[in-house]
């Protein structure tokens, strides 16, 4: 947790006490900069990386809250609760819908970066992801983001500086984050949500630094028996057939739990348009309203499709850094390391596949399975590239 005992919009940052002086500097400093004063602490564009769960899009909301709040971020008043739930007028929050950011994703920013404050000293723009612009994506924004209207702030967030296109990252202030320290994580689970300190400390270990994973293991059920699912998988490679089997039971799993995310939103997105678009509605002008309605459901088909093309990749990625924590556990073993094991609760499973193997062999599995969330950022097919995955963790020397 933060060192400072005040609470305000950044307490929700775990671990990051630096950063954290940095944007409550900002916050402090922006009434002046927004007056046209000089200012140090504050800037019209940021670029917030770090390591996946570390807390980005909470530093993003944080330092958007804190702009728009008359406060400066108290945390408690309606302004931080709209920006905390994605709904201020003042705050654009966008998240890549698909795998990489489109035209008119990109075209909508440029839009709302020319808009003026609406109720508050500032209006925010807060990008997820920006590490998925491609270059005409990029190139598109580079202006918006370089001399942006006044009173306009951008906001971007990417796992490291070199994720991002170097013409974007030029024209920000860096903030990276670090990963949490696993005693800080397990305090604010059990602080935040109560959690037993024995459950805390496992959800926090087997997150690997990842705050909203370290959630899910400490309050749902259904999430640690599907890590458990995906970590016996090294043990029961054997043959080809089992190989291929294992990745189509993976695939199968994310698909449905895919679905249980997906399809909800789905219906109600479809329910909303047919409303907007005079569902059951009677009349001479039905005709012509179907008409108008087939390309607002394309669209929404599509941005639905990209959805969930996105979270089963992250749901696949999410079972990829489970075993490659295995895997690392199996090479502090073999090289008999004075480093704690992430999952400390299967070291004679462990020790098992520690003793068949070399490191060599470890470090090739590690390997194959960071080529794996490559091919499935290159859009590769998830059983394809997860049943080449399974043989290679299998045989290394077949990599």
């Amino acid at each position: 947790m933060t060192s400072t005992a005040t609470h305000d919009v950044f307490t929700e940052l775990i671990g990051q006490d630096v950063v954290v002086g940095q944007l409550r500097a900002a916050a402090a400093d922006a009434p002046a900069a927004r007056a046209g004063l000089p200012s140090k602490a504050m800037t019209h564009a940021w670029l917030i990386t770090g390591p996946p769960g570390s807390g980005r899009s909470t530093a993003a909301l944080a330092l958007a809250a804190a702009l728009v709040c008359p406060q400066g971020g108290c945390g408690a008043c309606e302004e931080c609760d709209l920006v905390r739930h994605s709904g201020h007028v003042d705050v654009e929050h966008m998240v890549p819908e698909g795998v990489e950011y489109l035209k008119t994703e990109a075209d909508h920013l440029i839009t709302r970066a020319a808009y003026s404050p609406s109720k508050s000293l500032w209006q925010v723009i807060v990008v997820e992801d920006a590490d998925r612009f491609s270059d005409v994506v990029g190139n598109s924004l580079l202006k918006s983001i370089e001399e942006p209207t006044p009173g306009t702030v951008w906001i971007l967030c990417a796992p490291s500086e070199q994720d991002v296109l170097p013409t974007i990252r030029s024209r920000c202030r860096h903030v990276m984050l670090a990963t949490p320290k696993t005693s800080d994580v397990a305090a604010a689970l059990i602080a935040s949500l109560g959690v037993d300190p024995a459950m805390a400390s496992f959800s926090a270990k087997a997150a690997q630094g990842h705050i909203g994973r370290a959630r899910a293991l400490a309050t749902d059920e259904d999430a640690r028996l599907r890590r458990q699912d995906v970590l016996r998988i090294p043990l029961q490679l054997g043959d080809l057939g089992s190989c291929l089997a294992l990745a189509a039971d993976l695939v199968e799993t994310v698909n449905a739990d895919t679905a249980a995310v997906c399809d909800p939103l789905d219906a109600r997105e479809d329910a909303a348009l047919r409303v907007a678009h005079g569902d059951g509605g009677e009349g001479r002008g039905l005709g012509t309203v179907e008409r108008r309605a087939k390309g607002a459901f394309k669209d929404l088909a599509d941005r639905q499709k990209r959805r969930r093309r996105r979270v089963t990749r992250d749901q696949l990625d999410r079972a990829i850094v489970d075993l490659m924590g295995f895997y690392r556990d199996a090479l502090i073993i073999q090289l008999d390391a004075p480093t704690e094991l992430v999952n400390a609760e299967m070291r004679p499973q462990l020790e098992r596949v520690a003793a068949a193997s070399r490191p060599q062999e470890t470090l090739l599995r590690v390997d194959a399975l960071e080529r794996t969330r490559n091919l499935l950022t290159a859009n590769v097919q998830p059983l394809l590239a997860f049943e080449s995955l399974m043989v290679t963790l299998k045989d290394p020397s077949l990599a």
